[in-house]
């Protein structure tokens, strides 16, 4: 399983190595780039106006997916990599599981070197979810004014497609989706940790 950036590196992990993975779920993966990412990527040039902004956000992103870093280059690097133009490198070279269809679902099984692995996805599309957690302003504040589509603050509804959808649309954010900060989630929200133990039923289930 893996969380935003995280969703292509387990797709990665698959690809690369299809004979040591039985399964790949990506929540809220950016298995076609973000939006926040494009931004940055359009603007974090040497000169440019919005670059102190754009750096200082994408060091923000950096730092809510546990890999701070005062890199440059790194920040460079993740979000080119995150961007809707480097999501497309990517995926031409890792296709196994993509959606047939524009914001559709992809298989649920599909092989990778004749090794077959089943593919899922699983995403949110709510932003501020709890007053009492800092991370909903800031995900509000920071990011949500450059989407055109429902998103969880850092990544959109149809861009976290990959496999089979489970749902697109929990009332989570992105944080919320790994349980964090301190498991603050909307008073009426799932909880993330009971979709991980139904998931993982799931999974036994067919034989995992």
């Amino acid at each position: 399983m893996g969380h935003s950036h995280g969703g292509p590196t387990v797709r990665y992990a698959a690809g690369v190595m299809p004979s040591m993975v039985a399964s790949v779920t990506t929540v809220a993966g950016a298995n076609f780039g973000s939006q926040v990412a494009d931004q940055l990527e359009a603007n974090m040039t040497p000169g440019a106006l919005f670059e102190q902004t754009a750096t200082a956000l994408a060091k923000l992103i950096s730092f809510l997916n546990g890999t701070p870093s005062t890199s440059d280059v790194n920040l460079r690097t993740a979000v080119d990599s995150l961007s809707a133009t480097g999501l497309a490198k990517f995926n031409a070279r890792f296709p196994a599981g993509a959606p047939t269809t524009p914001c559709g679902s992809g298989p649920e099984v599909a092989a990778v070197d004749g090794y077959p692995i089943r593919w899922y996805s699983v995403s949110g599309t709510s932003v501020k979810t709890n007053f009492w957690d800092i991370s909903d302003t800031l995900l509000d504040t920071f990011a949500s004014k450059y989407f055109t589509e429902a998103h969880d603050g850092l990544v959109g509804r149809c861009a976290s497609h990959w496999g089979k959808v489970l749902k697109d649309n929990y009332d989570w954010n992105h944080l919320d989706e790994i349980n964090q900060v301190f498991g603050l989630v909307g008073r009426n929200a799932p909880s993330p940790l009971a979709f991980y133990v139904q998931h993982a039923n799931r999974l036994k289930l067919v034989g995992l």
